[in-house]
């Protein structure tokens, strides 16, 4: 940040706009060069200082976030009216700007759960996981009645019963991408360290059969990990009961389970940004990027994710990865999302949002140039697809959807224990078995919503704190969320509906 008043904040000596830090009025004059404002300008939204003509491109960041679609005038306000998205190149540079963090100046630990393959959970819950929607309920009424019955209060050592149902698992191609999609993601979720044990439950004709996801190394320790089909067992009620059984055989194993020191490197945290406003670019996701940093330098593992989001901003991972490879890998990624969003009639600046737009955002390349932050400065050490499992550690990027549910589904699948969340609009979510903390950008809607929201970024605005201070503050909470304090999301009991794979190909 070059500039800073109680007005307005321009983010780099480059830019022909700033950011307008309250609503304001026409006539006040606007830094860094007493620009008058020609019109009111909400909080959070751009201002031109300079005039643009048409087909010139707007800068932020010191970066381009589209092209005036006509002449602005310096002191005018800039959003969807005069700005768009127009033709964007980008200079991947790959590897051009790989710099290794700094080693640690000291080394942290959190009290977490050891598991026999090495993961370390956060949490310890059981999981009900469904191969299929015609599943959904039978698994949801095996948790109602574990609840109602209270046949987990003789076992303190387990967070919870989590039923994990969703729409999808048949009525779709038995092989190729879609099919594949699904597999990692219910995989991946019985391989999360937060589930001390698995109750995998089918119903029995489905496309996603049972008898395929239980053939790995990991349904082979049946104190841990059981399976069965409704059509098997005798139907809706017998499965019930059966079903209650086998939790409580399984609790008894999963309550022997208790917290124990580990490093901080054992923690693998999945970033995402939701509702998103002008602030979230400059407080509460770059302030994330210096946790990330804090956590990557402990040699934990970061999970960027959001491809559509980071649409635009590609370049700046790209310049930073570990080596040409892994910076195409990205590119691949970017190709195959122009591609799909061309065959089904999408576009990639369907992206912000209208609550993102009224906050402030106005194409995909301001949003992504702000997602991008939460990246912090780590080299990106690997790119994977969606639910895939982890290959390297410190900062990798997971492909997904922008649409927050379904890209926190992969990461969890690829092995996140804990979430973390900005906001600028007010999200309102949580992601079991993995805490999620959010993040707000502005401090009006942290004090609106303050029994959601576990930390407030505004205060970065008004100069009280700066990013690395606050980055160190999330850091610290990170430990304390990792060790067994509930975020709030956990509090309000978030994590029951948040389960959403990612569905790719026809439905038949």
């Amino acid at each position: 940040m070059t500039e800073q008043t109680a007005k307005a904040l321009q983010l780099h000596a480059s830019d022909n706009v700033v950011i307008a830090l309250s609503d304001l009025v026409a006539g006040e004059q606007i830094p860094p060069n007493a620009t008058t404002l020609l019109q009111p300008v909400p909080s959070g939204h751009k201002i031109c200082i300079a005039d643009i003509k048409q087909g010139e491109r707007v800068l932020k960041y010191g970066q381009s976030i589209g092209q005036a679609t006509a002449d602005i005038k310096a002191g005018e306000h800039v959003h969807s009216h005069n700005l768009g998205m127009g033709e964007h190149q980008q200079d991947y540079g790959f590897s051009s700007e790989y710099v290794p963090l700094p080693a640690p100046d000291r080394e942290y630990t959190f009290e977490g759960f050891q598991r026999a393959n090495g993961k370390v959970g956060t949490r310890n819950y059981i999981g009900i996981i469904t191969s299929v929607n015609c599943a959904g309920s039978v698994a949801k009424f095996i948790g109602e009645a574990i609840e109602r019955e209270g046949l987990l209060d003789a076992f303190p050592n387990i967070d919870g019963i989590v039923p994990i149902v969703h729409g999808t698992g048949c009525g779709m191609s038995s092989k190729g991408e879609g099919f594949e999609t699904l597999h990692r993601t219910l995989s991946g979720y019985a391989h999360n360290p937060n589930f001390g044990a698995i109750l995998l439950i089918g119903l029995g004709c489905e496309v996603m059969q049972v008898s395929g996801l239980v053939n790995q190394p990991l349904f082979e320790d049946t104190t841990r990990y059981r399976y069965m089909n409704i059509q098997q067992v005798g139907g809706t009620r017998q499965a019930i009961e059966q079903g209650k059984a086998v939790i409580r055989e399984l609790a008894e194993v999963v309550n022997q389970d208790k917290r124990s020191t580990t490093p901080a490197s054992s923690l693998v945290i999945g970033m995402q940004c939701g509702g998103s406003d002008g602030y979230s670019g400059i407080t509460a996701n770059p302030a994330l990027g210096a946790a990330s940093d804090l956590v990557i330098r402990q040699g934990g593992t970061m999970l960027l994710s959001e491809t559509s989001e980071v649409y635009g901003a590609e370049h700046l991972l790209t310049r930073r990865a570990v080596s040409p490879e892994v910076g195409q890998r990205l590119i691949d990624r970017i190709h195959w999302w122009e591609d799909y969003c061309a065959r089904n009639g999408g576009e990639m600046d369907n992206n912000p949002s209208p609550g993102n737009k009224l906050g402030g955002l106005t194409t995909i390349l301001e949003k992504s140039l702000g997602a991008a932050a939460k990246g912090g400065t780590a080299p990106m050490s690997d790119v994977i697809k969606y639910a895939e499992p982890l290959n390297a550690s410190g900062l990798v990027f997971m492909d997904s959807p922008g649409y927050d549910p379904c890209s926190v589904t992969g990461q969890v699948a690829t092995g996140a224990n804990m979430i973390i969340f900005t906001t600028g609009r007010g999200s309102v979510s949580g992601f079991k078995p993995s805490p999620c903390i959010k993040m707000a950008s502005n401090t009006d809607m942290y004090q609106r919503l303050i029994e959601d929201m576990d930390i407030n970024c505004g205060d970065i605005i008004g100069g009280d704190v700066s990013i690395a201070d606050k980055g160190e503050q999330i850091f610290q909470l990170i430990l304390e969320i990792a060790s067994g304090k509930e975020t709030k999301s956990e509090t309000l009991g978030f994590g029951s509906t948040e389960f959403v794979p990612w569905q790719i190909g026809a439905v038949m």
